[in-house]
Order: C-alpha cells, then structure tokens, then sequence
C-alpha cells in the first residue's frame, strides 16, 4: 500500500516539456542578469475611519548572479536539467527576453 503514493510522488519529480522547461527557466536567466524588486506603498482608511499608510517590499535574488554567472549558461543548464534536453532555440531567440 506504501508503494502506491511512493511511485505518485517519485512520478511528479519527473522531466517536464522542453517547452515549459524553456519558459520556466526564462525567469532564472532574468534573475542571472540582476535582482528583482518590487516596491508597494499606499495609504488606507480602517473601519475607524484613521487613515494609515502601508508599504512592502520584496527583492529576489539569485546565487546565479552572485556569482556573476552568464544568463545563457544558466538558462541551457536549466531546461537541462528540467526536461533532459536541450533548449529548442537560445536564449537571446526568446520572446520576452530583454537581457
């Protein structure tokens, strides 16, 4: 009966379609060339009718571009890694990206 969820769960952690390998990795290759940030800032009324002000945020940083890495390099690796194969075209031949 353990065998059953056993084989689910080792079956998910299979290669996925080169071609959501490609999109998916396109995202690491961003985060290669610089760090992602995102900046919210507002003012609110609570049902007490006080008016506050809210703020968050968030940066995304990679070890890829710590280490100085070449984005090219870390998107073949990754659709590599990802779908057993290599990508279908480089990454510069990718739409949406802006490197």
């Amino acid at each position: 009966m353990v065998a059953i969820p056993l084989l689910a769960a080792l079956s998910a952690c299979g290669p996925v379609p080169v071609e959501q390998a490609e999109v998916t990795c396109l995202r690491d290759a961003e985060l290669a060339v610089r760090p992602r940030t995102n900046v919210a800032v507002g003012i609110g009324t609570g049902f007490d009718g006080d008016t506050r002000g809210f703020g968050s945020v968030s940066v995304d940083l990679s070890g890829d571009y710590l280490m100085g890495r070449d984005p090219a390099q870390v998107y073949d690796r990754c659709v590599q890694r990802r779908s057993g194969q290599p990508p279908r075209r480089p990454l510069a031949d990718q739409p949406g990206w802006t490197g």
